[in-house]
């Protein structure tokens, strides 16, 4: 159970390869790195923006029922 000899990983490029094409491996690659590089600006923009926002109250006024009214 050893590590893999070069035989071993020369299959498995060919085999990556034939399934994925040579065009194929460059754009997925750069698609990754497109995604970590907006992972980590998303993940600066968060700690750069404070908490600003504040709870907001809202006066909340009970509604009057119609034997309220009539009383009224």
């Amino acid at each position: 159970m050893g590590s893999f000899s070069i035989w071993h990983w020369i299959i498995v490029l060919v085999v990556v390869l034939l399934l994925f094409g040579r065009g194929k491996i460059p754009e997925l690659m750069g698609d990754v790195a497109k995604g970590i590089k907006s992972f980590k600006k998303g993940m600066t923009d968060d700690e750069s923006d404070p908490k600003t926002t504040t709870a907001k109250t809202v006066d909340h006024q009970p509604t009057q029922t119609t034997e309220q009214k009539d009383r009224a």
